[in-house]
């Protein structure tokens, strides 16, 4: 199967979805991962100028984490951080169209619209838009993934809150995408902050234990065809 992955952001990608990517690369399936924003632009006093050589530093993590799940090279889409509501959202569903004209996936990943982060609601629209279930599209099935700060502390106020149906096992990637999660470390935060690793752990075994698993990443599912 061809699985892509649309992130808002650098460590989005780890943060919904890096266990179980973990596991589909293991089991043979094609996975590609798609980071819209550049990740870095919206923080500090000098916002539009940040240096170049902070993106490609940021652009390196995101190399290295892919590498660790065992996934190709993301496709780095450098959209502004925390700014895509500044763009008119054609813009970004061309780029979605794009990716999916390229890569042909059959399961598409990407955020829950409900997110507090504004990045996230609008790729999830983006993607929505472009992956209209038309007659001759190779997509079968969209999901939408939690991260950790963002899905839960939306408490429901920006729409449903997130309800997964599709629950991923993955008791034996659960390491891998802590240890790719590590290649972030400027947005890891100590505990009890839900991207630390004792609460990202704590998470997917709460997962895990809601369908009878050790450990488990959980999906929301948009629509499905057979």
């Amino acid at each position: 199967m061809k699985i892509l992955v649309v992130a808002a952001h650098p460590d989005d990608e780890v943060l919904g979805a890096g266990a179980s990517v973990a596991r589909w690369v293991d089991e043979g399936h094609a996975v590609q991962i798609a980071i819209l924003g550049e990740g870095a632009s919206s923080r500090g006093p000098a916002r539009d100028a940040t240096d170049a050589s902070v993106l490609r530093e940021l652009g390196r993590r995101a190399e290295e984490a892919c590498k660790i799940l065992g996934a190709p090279s993301p496709r780095m889409l450098g959209l502004a951080d925390n700014r895509f509501d500044t763009l008119p959202l054609l813009e970004i569903v061309q780029h979605v169209e794009g990716l999916v004209a390229e890569f042909k996936p059959e399961l598409v990943l990407t955020h829950h619209g409900g997110d507090l982060n504004i990045d996230h609601a609008l790729t999830f629209r983006a993607v929505m838009t472009a992956l209209r279930p038309m007659a001759g599209s190779t997509v079968r099935e969209l999901r939408v993934f939690e991260i950790a700060s963002s899905t839960e502390w939306s408490f429901g106020r920006f729409g449903s809150g997130f309800r997964p149906d599709a629950f991923v096992d993955v008791r034996r990637t659960l390491q891998r995408k802590l240890d790719a999660m590590a290649c972030y470390d400027s947005e890891t935060r100590p505990f009890p902050h839900p991207r630390s690793p004792e609460a990202l752990e704590a998470l997917a075994r709460t997962r895990g234990v809601q369908v009878g698993m050790q450990a488990a990443e959980a999906f929301e599912t948009i629509w499905r065809r057979e």
